[in-house]
């Protein structure tokens, strides 16, 4: 069983590997979203200095990275022992890519596809989650941040605490990765959703 659920958590992790944000730039023919803007291989950056259609299909791709190997989880083995893992490890895999230098996004799509994926309403429930901060305050990040705290109690009230514990680690990522845009947010020097920014 071990070795099932690491051969499983070692496949996710490959496909959270997969950059959607360099993929696409590179067949739109735009720079590399790791020398560009906010130097974050994100949607949100390939929004902010590519155009909206690259930025809606690397959104899609860093979802769907999600939902594949969680849904492939849950049809091998639906326990919260191999599913936790699976969800940790493809969210691993997008914060730090073997194949591109472990130089990740910030997780929050390829996180949301993954809870997707284990429960599509709660999924559903983040995204508004997000929109709603997004509406109110105009900050991605802040939205994302507001949701990750929420997930694992919205988890953990309708799954049980197995799935909530996993979903906890994988929204202490997210406050990790997005540690720069926490002091930025507290600082006054986030940039909102629409407005142009020149990164140092």
């Amino acid at each position: 069983m071990m070795l099932f659920i690491f051969v499983l958590c070692l496949l996710a992790y490959c496909v959270g590997s997969i950059s959607s944000a360099v993929i696409v730039c590179h067949l739109a023919g735009l720079p590399d979203p790791r020398t560009a803007g906010s130097y974050n291989p994100g949607a949100t950056n390939v929004l902010r200095f590519g155009s909206k259609k690259a930025a809606i299909i690397t959104l899609l791709g860093d979802a769907l990275k999600g939902v594949i190997p969680v849904l492939i989880a849950i049809h091998l083995n639906p326990s919260s022992i191999c599913v936790g893992p699976v969800m940790v490890a493809v969210v691993l895999g997008h914060l730090y890519p073997l194949f591109f230098r472990f130089q990740g996004g910030k997780g929050v799509a390829t996180a949301v596809g993954a809870i997707f994926a284990l429960c599509w309403w709660i999924g559903l429930l983040l995204i508004a989650t997000w929109g709603v901060i997004v509406f109110c305050f105009r900050y991605s990040s802040l939205g994302a941040l507001v949701a990750a705290f929420l997930a694992p109690f919205y988890i953990g009230w309708y799954l049980g605490l197995q799935f909530a514990l996993p979903v906890a680690i994988i929204s202490l990522l997210l406050f990790w990765r997005h540690r720069g845009n926490i002091s930025r947010l507290y600082q006054g020097s986030e940039p909102k959703i629409g407005k142009k920014t020149t990164y140092n």
